[in-house]
């Protein structure tokens, strides 16, 4: 695919010559074409998709699993089997099940140890190979969500599942919004059950080989799994698992099984003792943003579950005065989802500079607005998806922030389609490069959806799509505003207002979201320089 050296990063712009995920390519090549990407919009899709895929593995199969959290007891369909349930049945059966689980910290902290542990000890009891991995920086997390399924035989069926959705309560929301009904505890202004948008990719293709790698660099990393004399009240203070037998490598790639080009992103930070994958670390995430904005002429559309750094804002900043008619569209959280008296303010700060910093930049040309349920209940926007002028696209776990992209493990996909859409516009940006069926439709399935619509008319064209956002937040607040008198108006968008921090409250809030919040992964000399 000619055009994906202008959008995708060469061996050389990753920046990390140690990893295995390029090598055996073309020189100056760093991604895979003939690939097929379907995105599945809300956990519950994902999730029913598991439920079909896992039960085709048969002996001498492997699932490979990397996740944030996973708990054993989380139902993947409302009358179907549980996540554990499902994964002993495997082992049991001969499939290789395999897993590392961020070695998390006890509830009491606010985190989830307990929860992975149960998940570790119940497959590993039915013979799985579950680690609980702590080959973190200090202060961070691996955060990456993947699930890659490998046929013995039959390497055409191969697939992988890569973005923002973990195997754990509260994920398992679909299209209205009610919340999982084993719901995760956010603040409690998103009540009970909170409502949960997010969103995850299936993959067929020679990309699955790269997914599967990256999963086997960090399977095969000698490190220790524990990180002695660095535990925050940890209540089993070794490793659930010692190091099981290395993985080998691919013998070969799937097949083609489709037409889009991918390219498989990482962050990885800089740390001692050094991931021997990545011994400076790897931020190909943050590259290809700052690769892929340059060329944005027409609209950016951005759904996060943080959009806060005011690092990150300069690459918006830079492509809205690059560009005078460039359009603007952000879908956050409306309270962040630990909202109490000291983590509130820390983590509205950077929101709101950055927020700051690009209506500088664009004036009405950027929009920025959060979610609600037809209850009036806001919804927890946790999906990590980027649409650039409807070529482009993005789906990962990585979010808009200092952390993702230098700090913690992150893992996500830029798709290209080969296929140009025959809609008009035909060129949103006037590059040459044409509208994309994959961006174009992703884009226009999360818009229906937020805007309560079923066709996508005054869609197409971003710029008349963006007024068209900006008259249905209007609509649904000034609703609110008269106290919901006579009918409510279709859609979810709310313009996004966050609290204010009061200048006593920056006193701590700055220093606790730069260390703590928002930490910084980097070398050095990059920190110093201000680049990825």
């Amino acid at each position: 695919m000619e055009d994906a050296l202008d959008w995708f990063l060469t061996p050389e712009e990753r920046g990390n010559p140690s990893t295995t995920v390029d090598r055996g390519r073309a020189p100056g090549v760093a991604w895979t074409t003939g690939n097929h990407v379907e995105p599945l919009i809300h956990g519950a899709t994902y999730f029913s998709r598991l439920c079909r895929r896992l039960p085709e593995l048969f002996e001498g199969d492997r699932v490979m699993i990397a996740d944030w959290r996973g708990d054993h007891d989380e139902l993947l369909e409302a009358d179907g089997p549980t996540l554990g349930d499902l994964l002993c049945d495997l082992a049991r059966r001969g499939v290789a099940v395999r897993g590392l689980l961020w070695r998390s910290h006890p509830k009491v902290f606010g985190f989830n140890e307990e929860e992975d542990r149960a998940l570790v000890d119940i497959v590993n009891g039915a013979g799985g190979e579950l680690l609980l991995d702590e080959r973190v920086r200090r202060g961070g997390s691996h955060h990456q969500k993947l699930v890659a399924l490998q046929r013995l035989d039959r390497a055409g069926d191969d697939v992988a599942f890569v973005g923002g959705i973990d195997l754990c309560h509260g994920r398992r929301d679909d299209e209205p919004h009610g919340g999982d009904p084993q719901a995760e505890r956010l603040d409690p202004v998103y009540g009970d059950h909170p409502p949960w948008h997010d969103i995850q990719a299936q993959v067929r293709g020679p990309a699955v080989a790269d997914l599967v790698e990256t999963f086997r660099e960090r399977w095969n990393d000698p490190t220790p799994l524990d990180r002695q004399n660095a535990h925050l009240g940890r209540l089993w203070p070794r490793p659930a698992r010692e190091r099981c037998d290395p993985l080998p490598p691919l013998a070969a790639p799937p097949p083609g099984a489709g037409r889009h080009t991918v390219q498989v992103l990482r962050t990885y930070p800089s740390k001692r003792p050094r991931y021997p994958f990545a011994p400076d670390g790897e931020r190909s995430i943050a590259r290809i943003y700052g690769k892929a904005l340059a060329r944005a002429r027409s609209f950016i559309y951005v759904e996060d579950q943080y959009f806060w750094s005011e690092e990150i804002a300069t690459l918006y900043e830079d492509a809205l005065r690059r560009a005078p008619a460039l359009r603007m569209i952000v879908v956050v959280p409306r309270h962040p989802d630990r909202d109490g008296t000291f983590s509130g303010p820390a983590n509205r700060l950077g929101q709101l500079a950055m927020m700051s910093r690009v209506a500088d930049a664009g004036g009405d040309r950027v929009a920025v607005y959060d979610l609600e349920n037809e209850r009036g209940t806001a919804i927890y926007v946790h999906a990590k998806v980027v649409v650039i002028d409807d070529v482009f696209a993005m789906i990962g776990s990585d979010n808009m922030n200092r952390r993702s992209w230098t700090h913690d493990s992150e893992l996500s996909i830029a798709v290209l389609d080969e296929d140009r859409d025959p809609r008009m516009p035909h060129d949103p940006a006037g590059l040459g490069d044409g509208a994309r069926v994959f961006a174009r439709d992703l884009r226009l399935g999360l818009w229906r959806e937020h805007l309560g619509v079923d066709s996508d008319r005054g869609l197409l064209d971003g710029t008349e799509g963006f007024e068209r956002w900006r008259a249905s937040a209007a609509a649904l607040d000034s609703w609110h505003e008269n106290d919901g008198r006579g009918s409510r108006p279709a859609g979810r968008i709310r313009r996004h207002r966050p609290q204010p921090i009061a200048a006593w409250q920056r006193v701590w809030a700055r220093p606790l979201y730069r260390a703590i919040v928002d930490p910084d992964g980097r070398p050095r000399a990059l920190r110093r320089s201000h680049s990825f």
